[in-house]
């Protein structure tokens, strides 16, 4: 009798742990991490059909290419020049825009540890191109940016651009804020920024204030 008790304590311990780790899940993700190695491609309806595609390798983004049909060669990165570091990315939470055959910006976000990145890529080869790791992206529930907008910040203060024109304006901080662009919430929880306006929600000095700025772009 002890003997199957035993065994009956033994197994319900067992099946315990099993269950445990079956459903155990680790901490939350800005986005889904599941491997993906199907390739993300953005196009626009243009008679020389400019693209931008991305391949993964091993569940990571690897290469990007983008050209148009008017040009004589393909134009390709790896993604890590993009990015300067190794990252996870999902299309849900992926944006793009293409200027016709001049450019294309890309929005995304490290689905580990939520940064922003921002791009602009130019089609033509002798156009430069633009990379920031502190961008705030629409695709962050917290972060509301405007159609048509990007924004992003150099730690003192708030650049938005708009990407169908060009026009530029700058909202300062006030001063330099100390914050790491992969914790960006542990600084800046919240912003809203519109084509007039931007609102932050920003930690200086250990305390949270709140900032407003009336921008024009230009």
């Amino acid at each position: 009798m002890r003997l199957v008790l035993s065994l009956m304590i033994v197994t319900l311990i067992a099946f315990s742990i099993s269950f445990t780790a079956c459903n155990s899940s680790g901490p939350a993700t800005f986005c889904d991490t599941a491997c993906n190695s199907d390739m993300m491609r953005f196009s626009v309806d243009h008679p020389d059909t400019p693209f931008v595609e991305i391949k993964f390798r091993e569940c990571r983004p690897d290469t990007i290419t983008w050209s148009h049909n008017g040009l004589p060669a393909k134009r390709k990165l790896l993604f890590t020049d993009l990015t300067a570091k190794e990252v996870l990315i999902n299309k849900s939470h992926f944006r793009h825009y293409i200027k016709d055959t001049s450019y294309a910006w890309l929005m995304f976000n490290d689905c580990v540890t939520a940064q922003g990145f921002l791009v602009k890529i130019p089609f033509n080869k002798s156009g430069n191109i633009f990379r920031k790791n502190s961008a705030f992206n629409p695709m962050d529930p917290k972060y509301s940016i405007a159609d048509n907008l990007v924004a992003y910040t150099d730690k003192g203060n708030i650049f938005v651009e708009d990407m169908t024109t060009g026009k530029k304006a700058t909202a300062t901080l006030g001063r330099q804020v100390a914050m790491e662009y992969s914790e960006m919430h542990a600084t800046i929880d919240t912003i809203n920024v519109t084509a007039d306006r931007v609102w932050v929600r920003v930690k200086i000095d250990n305390e949270w204030q709140t900032i407003e700025k009336k921008i024009t772009l230009q």
